[in-house]
Formats: C-alpha cells, sequence, structure tokens
C-alpha cells in the first residue's frame, strides 16, 4: 500500500511520531501539515495548525465562535481551507504529503474532503493521522484499499519514527 497513516488513543504520540519521521527522512521533499495543542495555565483551550511551508492557524478553540463545534471547541474553518488544504494538495513536484490528521474537526471542511482524497490518489506518498472513529467520510477513509493504518502504542511508538522512514525511503525509491 502506497500511503501509511496512523491511528490510535488520543494523545498516544501519533504527532510526535510524524514529526521525529519527518526529522529522519532528510532532505526529501514534502509538504503537508501537523496539528498541535493550545495551552493556557495548563489546561488545553484548543488546537493550532502548522503547514510545513510555515505558514500557521487555528484549527480549534474554546473561545472560537462558529456553528461548527466538536465539543467545546469552536471549528475555524476558514484557517483549514487556507492552510491545511493548499498544504495538502498534491502536485507533480512534491513525493511526500503529511496530513495529521484525518478528523472530526477537519472534515466539516468539504474541500478539506476532497483535497484529502485527492492526495491519497495522487503519486505522491501520504504520511498521516486518522482518528479512530468519526463520521462515515473518516470510516471510509479507514476502508480504503490504498492505505495502511498502523496502531500507535506506548510499546511501539518509540520505534516507529526509524521503521516508517525506512518505508517511506523504499517507497519513494521505487517511484
Amino acid at each position: 500500500m502506497k500511503n501509511l497513516f496512523l491511528s490510535g488513543r488520543p494523545g498516544g504520540g501519533k504527532t510526535t511520531v510524524i514529526k521525529k519521521t519527518i526529522a529522519l527522512l532528510g532532505k526529501v521533499k514534502l509538504k503537508g501539515f501537523y496539528t498541535t495543542e493550545m495551552r493556557s495555565r495548563g489546561t488545553r483551550v484548543g488546537f493550532q495548525i502548522t503547514a510545513l511551508d510555515g505558514k500557521h492557524g487555528i484549527l480549534a478553540h474554546v473561545n472560537l465562535q462558529s456553528d461548527k463545534k466538536v465539543g467545546k471547541y469552536g471549528v475555524c474553518l476558514k484557517d483549514i481551507d487556507t492552510v491545511i488544504v493548499p498544504s495538502i494538495r498534491p502536485d507533480r513536484y512534491t513525493p511526500l504529503i503529511i496530513m495529521d490528521e484525518i478528523g472530526k474537526m477537519e472534515c466539516y471542511s468539504e474541500e478539506f474532503k476532497r483535497t484529502a482524497v485527492a492526495a491519497v490518489e495522487s503519486k505522491a506518498v501520504v504520511l498521516g493521522t486518522i482518528a479512530i472513529g468519526g463520521s462515515s467520510f473518516i470510516e471510509s477513509f479507514r476502508r480504503r484499499s490504498d492505505i495502511e493504518i498502523i496502531q500507535v502504542s506506548r510499546e511501539n511508538r518509540d520505534r516507529l519514527p526509524q521503521e516508517i522512514a525506512e518505508i517511506i525511503l523504499t517507497k519513494l525509491a521505487k517511484g
């Protein structure tokens, strides 16, 4: 399978595995995004988007007024569409796309869903994370035959970056 997605419990280390894998890939040309928690006085208040081209945005925040919500977080569709979507849009020059994550918040954007499908169907290898449960889109994505899902656990998360980097480098070498 061409594409690799990590899944597992929230806070289980999926994004850390992605970031460590990126560091091991050296000069491989890539694009994409990852998300990180935003904290205030030790409490999670939202999620930040960081695109690999340096752009930043807000995925969701407790103080964001939005009709799209996941729990207590208002979802920022504007930043999903202007930061995430361009970062995962496939092109002929980029062999690797990072997509952290396909989750409930991102899936409020129809443009995100279309672009995520285009990315996994492109010639690029996609390394991403995917929510355990969620919408019918997430479930259909999990069932795709062109992706392999790796469960991240406490037992494997330290060795996964090296293993995934080797798999990706082999895939890219085969073209």
